[in-house]
């Protein structure tokens, strides 16, 4: 699907693009959204433009993130939140600035694209050149994961409460919730650290005017804010997991210590039983009349002395 965007006044106006005729000569941000392989042909017959393959966008070298070609067009891959806000992951976008055009090339539908242009179609925001759209797009998403991580902040905090409150069977459960939410939390830290990266590119490589530059630099300000926050929900996490599995291990022990001292009450009566479970011919109790009940009796009071001594130390 191509969108092609065109500047007026300042405001954006989308056009949806069916055909190759329908691209405009004088397009000012061109989106293609899981494109097929004859409207990339369109895109880059019309405007002249090599859009990258799905493998080079997916490409984690730094090199390969972020360029300038032979043409001076800025190359950007950055990382934007999908199925947000339920169990947010990281899909790539390409971005390329190139002759007064912006270019972006995506495989699914993100959040971050959806809220810019309800914005764009609301005309709150003037536009002057591509870098603009970039960099609002830039905001939108720092925006996101302030969202997603206050979120997940009340989610940690609910975990901690629950965690001395619930039962055993529970326990397995909100270790689950823990690693889901320490997961989301590494997905939010390695955006971020992709669009620090990203920032910081844009100021060295010269790109962004200085009339931007303060943008930027409060973007990246927002970003090491964030960044701060994400470690302590870190930091937290790993806690309420380490306490959880601290919890885990006394249960088992409750358990393991029941089979230990089962083993030490029956251990004497075992111990009479198996003397008098011999088979030597001169036995005294063998002929005496009460040596069974008395040999029935040394064992129950062999049983019950451990027993009693086990409560009175509180180890029952």
């Amino acid at each position: 699907m191509i969108t092609v965007y065109m500047l007026e006044e300042g405001h954006l106006r989308p056009v949806v693009v069916t055909r190759r005729e329908d691209l405009p000569e004088d397009a000012f941000w061109v989106d293609l959204l899981s494109p097929t392989a004859e409207e990339r042909r369109w895109v880059e017959e019309r405007y002249g433009q090599a859009l990258p393959s799905e493998a080079a966008v997916e490409e984690i070298e730094f090199s390969s993130r972020f360029f300038t070609d032979q043409d001076n067009g800025l190359h950007i891959r950055s990382f934007f939140l999908y199925e947000y806000p339920e169990r947010p992951r990281n899909i790539t976008v390409a971005f390329i600035l190139n002759r007064g055009r912006l270019f972006t090339l995506r495989s699914e539908k993100l959040e971050t694209f959806h809220i810019f242009k309800q914005q764009a179609l609301k005309r709150r925001q003037r536009f002057e050149q591509p870098l603009d759209v970039l960099l609002r797009l830039f905001e939108i998403k720092v925006d996101q994961i302030a969202d997603v991580l206050e979120g997940l902040h009340k989610r940690i905090e609910a975990i901690g409460t629950r965690l001395f409150e619930v039962e055993e069977e529970i326990l397995e459960t909100i270790l689950r919730d823990l690693s889901t939410a320490q997961d989301i939390n590494d997905q939010l830290r390695l955006g971020m650290m992709d669009k620090q990266r990203v920032l910081s590119f844009l100021l060295r490589s010269g790109h962004c005017p200085p009339e931007r530059t303060e943008l930027l630099n409060e973007i990246l300000r927002d970003i090491e804010s964030l960044a701060g926050h994400s470690m302590f929900l870190f930091e937290k996490a790993d806690a309420l997991m380490n306490a959880t599995m601290g919890r885990i291990n006394i249960e088992q022990n409750k358990i393991i210590k029941i089979f230990s001292i089962a083993a030490v009450v029956l251990l004497p009566p075992t111990l009479v039983a198996s003397i008098y479970g011999m088979n030597f011919r001169h036995m005294p109790e063998l002929d005496w009349p009460f040596g069974y009940p008395m040999a029935v009796l040394v064992m129950i009071l062999s049983a019950i002395a451990p027993y009693v001594l086990f409560k009175k130390k509180g180890w029952l």
